[in-house]
């Protein structure tokens, strides 16, 4: 019998560094007034909410410090570890994002060239991987992985 849930099949690489660590958490609430822990975290609504309003007005980047242990923890259930480091890609995306590199790390090389060429599809690019940037690494983990389970 196959396991069922995405837990079950998953649980031999559980082993393996943490895909979000809280340790990241926390540099990126350091620029959580911009939303970029949300973000880190998988979680593009409120991350442009805290975007546009500084962190609900810093109020809630404060109580945010808080939630840091959960919400990676959530990240950790939500998204699946593998060949691409979710951190790796974040770090990539916040500082040469405009430039593809992060692209370019994720194995979609073509992108990345015409990001690098065009700065990032003159920015959009870069504003959609913001905010999708979690599930293309996890499309990406789970396309490397064996197709059948023991």
């Amino acid at each position: 019998m196959q396991p069922h849930t995405y837990s079950e099949r998953t649980a031999h690489y559980q082993e393996v560094a943490p895909t979000h660590p809280v340790l990241m958490g926390y540099v990126f609430w350091l620029l959580g007034f911009v939303g970029a822990h949300r973000f880190y975290f998988g979680k593009p609504l409120t991350g442009v909410l805290w975007f546009f309003t500084g962190g609900l007005f810093l109020v809630g980047w404060i109580v945010d410090f808080f939630f840091i242990p959960a919400m990676a923890e959530e990240a950790e259930r939500r998204f699946p570890p593998g060949r691409v480091d979710y951190t790796v890609a974040w770090l990539l995306q916040l500082f040469l994002g405009i430039f593809g590199i992060h692209r370019i790390y994720m194995g979609k090389l073509f992108t990345g060239i015409l990001y690098m060429l065009t700065g990032g599809l003159f920015g959009i690019g870069y504003i959609y991987d913001t905010l999708t940037l979690n599930d293309q690494i996890a499309e990406i983990n789970v396309a490397d992985r064996p197709t059948t389970w023991m």
